[in-house]
């Protein structure tokens, strides 16, 4: 009987942009203890999370690097701070148009290729780069919306790799990091 993962596809910054969102979190959880979202490196989801059988994980990252390698490099903005209600807290990402179509491309591709579901979250494609999720306490949201604001986040991002992910046994972790516009794949890279 296969076994079945966990995995999703997201830009994963890397250096000092991942190293001040991941601050940003952990600010949040020592201020808050709001600590979910540190269950992940800080990322921009293309794919929302899907199972996938194990033992096929190289043939998944083989179409994903067919896919992604005739892709083109983009650049994106972090600018600000955003909401989803009153449980997600997010860094805003601009939606230049090659990242609106890489996102709609993997999914049909996905769809298509790996027969994998389409998402209602894929569908209604939100770019974001989540720092408070799911534990977040109505009671305080206010205070942490606020004191996120203060702190801004405001960055330039040369997207020129696309990860996939894993669901470890606490936190996911990225597999490997694809270059787009060619078949090189980087090792990948373990942020916790």
């Amino acid at each position: 009987m296969p076994n079945y993962a966990k995995y999703y596809i997201a830009i994963v910054p890397e250096g000092e942009i991942q190293e001040k969102a991941t601050g940003l979190k952990l600010a949040v959880k020592d201020k808050f203890n709001f600590k979910y979202a540190l269950k992940s490196p800080a990322h921009v989801t293309l794919k929302m999370p899907f199972r996938y059988n194990e033992a096929k994980e190289q043939k998944l990252i083989d179409h994903l690097s067919t896919f992604l390698g005739q892709q083109p490099a983009f650049d994106l903005e972090l600018k600000g701070i955003g909401r989803f209600g009153r449980r997600v807290l997010y860094i805003r990402v601009s939606q230049p148009p090659e990242l609106m179509t890489l996102q709609q491309e993997l999914g049909e591709f996905c769809k298509r290729e790996l027969k994998l579901i389409e998402e209602l979250a894929d569908k209604a494609y939100n770019p974001h780069m989540t720092i408070a999720s799911k534990d977040v306490k109505d009671s305080r949201f206010d205070e942490c919306l606020a004191f996120l604001k203060e702190e801004g986040f405001f960055e330039r991002l040369y997207v020129d790799k696309v990860a996939l992910l894993k669901k470890g046994e606490r936190n996911w972790e990225v597999v490997i990091q694809i270059v787009l516009g060619t078949k090189y794949q980087v090792p990948s890279t373990k942020y916790f």
